[in-house]
């Protein structure tokens, strides 16, 4: 009996590339059903940029099978007196 097994990669400042290798690598490994790519803010467009990527060019039976979208609040940063909302993104991709 095989347990579908989930995994999260969490998308920020590094460039795409690698996040496409993280679900390369992930999914190779072989128990991994589900790749979820999480990220707030400017991180967003490379989550997008990542999903699409991975889609199209290196894993073609990928699917997107769940987004989700949503606001966090941040705490202010150093000098600020107000704490900020940040877009976030949840990308579910599934073989």
């Amino acid at each position: 009996m095989t347990e579908k097994q989930q995994d999260t990669i969490l998308v920020g400042n590094k460039p795409p590339m690698s996040y496409v290798l993280a679900i390369i690598t992930a999914f190779s490994s072989g128990n991994i059903s589900d790749i979820t790519l999480k990220a707030r803010g400017q991180a967003i467009t490379t989550a997008v940029d990542v999903a699409e990527i991975a889609r199209s060019r290196f894993i073609k039976d990928l699917k997107v099978k769940k987004i989700a979208i949503g606001t966090a609040e941040m705490p202010p940063r150093e000098g600020e007196n107000k704490s900020r909302m940040v877009s976030t993104i949840e990308i579910t991709l599934a073989k």
